[in-house]
């Protein structure tokens, strides 16, 4: 019974950790295409919109650091780096558990989720 409690404690965590298809992606809008439908949504709504608080919150940290300390240790210099951990992953610098990859969020998108982070410095 342990056993079983035990193994679905540790796939519900890989499923709430795992990647969100975004069923939207794109717009059909003929003259282009390619527009992201996210490129008028702010960097708070898409964090809300994603599985990133199934690990992070704003001021405590939980699986992961909490906004307010990334905020703490990054500034705008690491828009770039912090975007692309985003969207490819990353271990280490806060522990030993990974961040997962997120892929399927573009890097118009991870720049916005950075600066709306980098926003809860005070």
């Amino acid at each position: 019974m342990k056993k079983l409690f035990l193994t679905g404690l540790i796939s519900l965590f890989i499923i709430s950790c795992s990647k969100k298809e975004d069923s939207q992606a794109l717009t059909t809008d003929s003259a282009d295409i390619s527009t992201p439908v996210n490129s008028n949504v702010s960097g708070k709504d898409l964090i809300e919109g994603s599985d990133c608080m199934a690990c992070h919150n704003a001021v405590e940290r939980t699986i992961g650091p909490s906004y307010k300390e990334i905020a703490e240790k990054y500034s705008d210099k690491d828009i770039e780096m912090l975007a692309s951990k985003i969207i490819e992953g990353g271990s280490g610098v806060w522990g030993s558990v990974p961040m997962q990859p997120h892929p399927q969020v573009s890097k118009d998108d991870a720049k916005k989720m950075v600066e709306y982070i980098l926003s809860q410095k005070k």
